[in-house]
Parts: structure tokens; sequence; C-alpha cells
């Protein structure tokens, strides 16, 4: 059966089973390799991406549910060209050792940026307690995560100072 699927902001046709996990369908059909299989039963969070803007668990979700959604992975986050601006904290603070939870934490800490662009620790800390990190680089996400917030905000109040300044 054909699905049709929009990743990234690509239209993808594939002729899958409807019942196949997401998961698969990004690694293996799309060459999409950043959300990883950790447990195959949405405990661990290494297969997180969006779904319409909410974090899901790639592994648990059919890609038959999933057509005329929009899908984002980690690869539509930036690339190591251009990283996002979560994708620049994470590396300054030094989040990743072994990198396997890395994708599906950052997934997870930017559906709650879109969300919320200037969250507290209690709900960053909330947000992020699904997904697990076996090396215990959690301080380091943690501190990533309020990196990202404070250099957006640096970059807002940039860009209002720079307003401020125009003739």
């Amino acid at each position: 059966m054909t699905v049709t699927i929009t990743v990234n902001g690509a239209d993808h046709a594939l002729d899958v089973d409807p019942a196949t996990p997401l998961l698969y369908v990004l690694r293996d059909d799309l060459e999409l390799n950043g959300a990883k299989y950790g447990c195959g039963l949405g405990q661990c969070g290494a297969c997180t991406v969006h779904i319409d803007g909410k974090p899901a668990f790639s592994c648990l979700t059919p890609v038959g549910a999933v057509a005329g959604r929009r899908i984002r992975t980690v690869e539509g986050l930036g690339s190591a060209e251009a990283p996002g601006l979560l994708q620049k904290a994470f590396e300054m603070e030094q989040a990743a050792q072994c990198g396997y939870c890395i994708a599906g934490m950052l997934m997870r800490a930017q559906a709650l940026l879109d969300r919320n662009p200037d969250p507290d620790e209690a709900q960053i800390r909330a947000h992020m307690q699904t997904n697990l990190c076996r090396c215990g680089t959690h301080m380091r996400i943690l501190r990533a995560i309020r990196r990202a917030v404070a250099m957006r905000k640096g970059v807002r109040a940039g860009v209002q100072a720079a307003q401020e300044v125009r003739p």
C-alpha cells in the first residue's frame, strides 16, 4: 500500500505496510538515521520525533497513522554545517557522551521550546523526564536547554536593541 508522509517539509510516497513503525520507515526507507531504536516500547525516547509539532515515539507510531501530518526529525533542526540554536547549545554544554539519546533529547527539548520559549527549571525537568540517557549526561542536557533559552533571549534582545537604534 502507498502511504504518503511529509518529513521535514518534503513529501514521500512510500510502498509500505501502514502498520510499519514510523521509526523503521525513517531509518530504512528515507535514510534519516537521527532517531534511534532504543527500547521499542516508548520508554527511552531515543526515537522521539515531532508529529504536528508534538513529541512522539516513532517506534510506537504506525506510519499509516501519520499520513497527512507533519513529521519533523532531528535532521530538520539543522545540520553539522548550520546547526540550530538548540543544537549549538547542546554542543557548547557538551551534552552528548555516546550520542545515542541525543537526537531524541533534542526533539523533546525543541518541542518544549516551540511551545514555551521561556520555561522554568521545573517545566524543563517535567517535560524531559520521559527521555532517558544511559550515560548520565542529564545535567548537561538540562544546562544546554537553559543555555538555548538564554541564547534565544539574547538574540531577541539584540534584535530589539538594533530596532530601537534605527532612526
